[in-house]
């Protein structure tokens, strides 16, 4: 080490060659050899190929000296003779110098530099001069002002200044910028404490003009006293790596930042807000309309003029985006010879510029559209590609920052768009398949109900699949004859698509049965042969072998108060009176639909004005924090407490008893009753007599007199005498006709046959057959239901206009 000594003291160098010149080598903290120069091959006769990946040691036909054993642990510089082995199996006596050349790793790389031994023992002092000038790394030696005493050739053409240069303006590896301030620290560490540091930096070489990342090794060169003269700084650069542990870092990074959600959008946004300003100065994402519709889009590379809309951009300045020539929404149509229309359709990205032709011809011509010119050195056009099939592009453009994109930048942001497109088609995909399955639910249960004289209405459904937002529970309101009106709840086994595909066909035989106005049990019973064949035509065992349903069926009329219910399994409605009282409506139990082994059974209650029924799913009462006895009793807790409005009293309900995430499906319905008034409301009982007909119209005719409806007395005249006639012919007893002023004007006449009448075409000589083809042909809505006592048949027509 006194050669170092004389080094930092100014003496003079002499730079000739001894020995045929020098061998220069690199080897990794394992003793690897890394690089070997092509004086190493002319040294000791291995080239590259056979020397790269072996072990240094194995180049030494003997051990080396203890000195350069506790060097080399203590990563410590050395110099000394070793015997090395020559290819033609020859020993050469070589004086050997190794540099360590640490990079922050917890590990030492080490710059090996050798040369033919000289007899004359003075000749060591040249020949670390000679390294130190010639070496294949750049070497500087700052004094303990932290001034440059020397620099050696490597470091001139890195830096691209002279020795003298740097020397008065005192920089070398301390360029005059921000990243000087680690190697300042280093410095003054290594002058401080007498130990050997590390450091990074990063400075734009004179060769490429490229940013350059340096690992810095800094040793402390002692007197004889151990007193600190001097710092020996050793720079190794790690471009490649680092540049390619960076990227890997924010691939690494875009894998845990995008696509945390299945929103086409929002994973677009992600997309454009990871790599800036690490990768790019300013970043735009455009995808295709279908894709944000979650359509399914063309298979392979897109070709010509390709619309597309701006989803996201991201830039360095911040919102301002000075870079972006549209808003997040507008269209973006790339011309075919642009770089993102080359990209889109090659399938590749493309790395362009102001020096790529078609670059400049496709600023010249937003241009003349008078967009902006983006004002950018470099940009990558990368196209957002999934499965075989193009979705959009992705931009990367750099302005701020001088150095241009490179091959190694083309591939990364290759890497990141293809991670980033399989994101965005899964949010595609979820897009597409959401949308199908709210459709599905929509299109299941009832769009908008219409409002009903007999009750006042608010629901509520929740399905607990929150990813398809579909579940097998439902509710209904059905107006019947009358100004009756039916409400439904029920629940299918199961979850999802299945169960959603279930409830439609059970609702849809609901509305079905409900049409032909079956009283509640009776309803049941066919619903219940209904679930027993589906179950029996189920080919599926996975999905359809527990195909199962409860519901609740119950019929209110307006004008008798009445409500008549029955139950399949499913749990009793609540019914809160005017008056305060808050209780389960005692219905018969019946089994769930499908077993088909129990009759269900019907019961009827007297329901005051203004009473509040709530009909419900068992996901709104069972819980896995509570039982079905809590869950009712919060229930009807809730009801004691009136609401200003059915929607509050839902509201309520459902922030009062569902926890934030329900295990399962829930369908709330509450209705308020109301009554029609006596004025509304008129019947006649007559007896089953032909003279009666005439009185029977007379009365109906009176009666439209004094309710203003004029307009319709001819045809309910001819109704009335229709209906009156037939109860006469087929039925027996009394005869009771009926008018109701609601909505519209029902005629009712009820008698004591259970036959019920059919509608049919007459042939040209039948007697009958043509009355009830009248009716229908003259009402908006006949029909015919079973009561107590027999039968009713009822047309409906329409009110007048004002």
């Amino acid at each position: 080490m006194d050669d170092a000594r004389g080094v930092v003291s100014g003496e003079a160098w002499d730079a000739s060659p001894v020995g045929g010149g020098w061998a220069t080598a690199a080897v990794d903290a394992k003793g690897v050899i890394a690089r070997w120069s092509p004086g190493a091959e002319a040294l000791l006769g291995f080239r590259a190929a056979e020397a790269v990946g072996h072990a240094a040691g194995a180049l030494l036909s003997a051990d080396p000296p203890d000195s350069a054993r506790r060097a080399l642990a203590g990563g410590e510089p050395w110099s000394g003779r070793v015997t090395a082995r020559h290819r033609d199996g020859g020993r050469r006596e070589v004086q050997l110098l190794a540099f360590p050349l640490r990079t922050g790793e917890e590990s030492t790389r080490w710059l090996l530099a050798a040369a033919v031994a000289s007899p004359d023992p003075g000749h060591e002092e040249a020949l670390m001069r000679q390294a130190f000038t010639e070496s294949g790394v750049p070497i500087a030696i700052y004094g303990t002002d932290l001034r440059l005493l020397h620099a050696n050739e490597e470091l001139c053409r890195v830096i691209g200044r002279t020795e003298d240069d740097m020397r008065a303006r005192g920089t070398g590896f301390l360029p005059e910028s921000h990243t000087n301030a680690e190697v300042v620290r280093a410095l003054r560490t290594v002058l401080r404490t007498g130990e050997p540091v590390d450091a990074r930096t990063f400075h734009r070489a004179s060769i490429d003009k490229r940013d350059r990342a340096w690992a810095l090794s800094l040793a402390p060169l002692k007197d004889r006293d151990g007193h600190v003269t001097a710092v020996v700084l050793t720079g190794f650069e790690i471009s490649e790596e680092y540049w390619a542990r960076e990227g890997l870092a924010l691939l690494n990074e875009a894998g845990m930042r995008i696509g945390t959600t299945l929103d086409v959008t929002r994973t677009a946004e992600e997309l454009a807000s990871t790599p800036v300003p690490r990768f790019a100065d300013f970043i735009s994402v455009d995808l295709l309309d279908s894709v944000l519709r979650g359509d399914e889009p063309a298979p392979g590379p897109l070709s010509g003029v390709v619309p597309m809309r701006r989803v996201a951009h991201e830039s360095a300045h911040g919102r301002e985006a000075p870079e972006a020539a549209l808003r997040v929404g507008e269209a973006a149509r790339y011309p075919e010879a642009s770089p993102p229309a080359r990209c889109l359709a090659t399938g590749r990205a493309v790395l362009t510029g102001p020096w790529d032709p078609d670059y400049r011809a496709w600023m010249a011509e937003r241009a003349r559209d008078g967009l902006p010119d983006l004002r950018v050195h470099s940009l990558v056009a990368a196209p957002l590609v999934a499965r075989g099939s193009t979705l959009g592009v992705a931009l990367f453009s750099r302005r701020l920052r001088a150095t241009t994109f490179a091959e190694d930048d083309l591939t990364l942001a290759q890497q990141l768009v293809g991670r980033a497109a399989v994101s965005i088609d899964n949010a595609r995909r979820y897009t597409r398949e959401r949308g199908t399955a709210e459709t599905l639910q929509r299109s299941l249960l009832p769009r908008g109900l219409s409002p009903q004289s007999a009750v006042e209405v608010a629901t509520r459904y929740l399905p607990a699949d929150s990813q398809y937002g579909v579940g097998g529970d439902w509710f209904d309101v059905i107006p019947l004859s009358g100004s009756r009106v039916a409400l439904v709840v029920g629940d299918v086994v199961g979850h999802g698509i299945h169960a959603s595909a279930t409830m439609g066909r059970l609702r849809t035989a609901v509305r079905t049965l409900a049409d032909i106005d079956l009283p509640p049990d009776e309803l049941l019973t066919h619903l219940d042969d209904v679930v027993g064949r589906l179950a029996s035509e189920s080919s599926d065992p996975v999905t359809d072998a527990d195909i199962g349903a409860s519901c609740l069926y119950a019929v209110y009329d307006p004008v008798s108060r009445r409500l008549c219910a029955a139950r399949a399994g499913h749990p009793p409605p609540a019914l809160a009176t005017p008056d305060g009282t808050v209780s389960l409506l005692e219905l018969p139990s019946g089994p769930p639909l499908g077993l088909g082994d129990l009759p269900f059974e019907s019961a009827g209650f007297e329901i005051p004005e203004g009473s509040t029924l709530v009909l419900y799913t068992d996901g709104l009462i069972e819980d896995r924090t509570h039982d079905i006895t809590a869950g009712v009793n919060g229930l009807c807790e809730i009801l004691t407490h009136p609401s200003p409005s059915l929607e509050t009293t839902c509201d309520t309900v459902l922030r009062t008893l569902l926890s934030p995430r329900p295990v399962d499906d829930v369908a709330l319905l509450v209705a308020r009753t109301h009554v029609l008034d006596a004025s509304q409301v008129v019947t006649w009982n007559l007896p089953a007599e032909p003279a009666l007909v005439a009185d029977a119209r007379d009365h109906a005719i009176s009666q439209l007199v004094a309710w203003g409806l004029e307009e319709l007395s001819f045809t309910t005249e001819l109704v009335v005498s229709e209906l009156f006639t037939n109860a006469i012919l087929h039925g027996a007893g009394p005869v009771q006709l009926r008018l109701i002023r609601d909505r519209a004007l029902t005629c009712e006449v009820s008698d004591t046959s259970t036959t019920a009448p059919h509608l049919r075409r007459a042939r040209v000589y039948d007697e009958g057959g043509r009355g009830l083809l009248l009716v229908a042909q003259l009402t908006d809505r006949w029909g015919t239901r079973q009561i107590p006592s027999g039968k009713a048949i009822w047309a409906e027509m329409a009110l007048p206009t004002g």
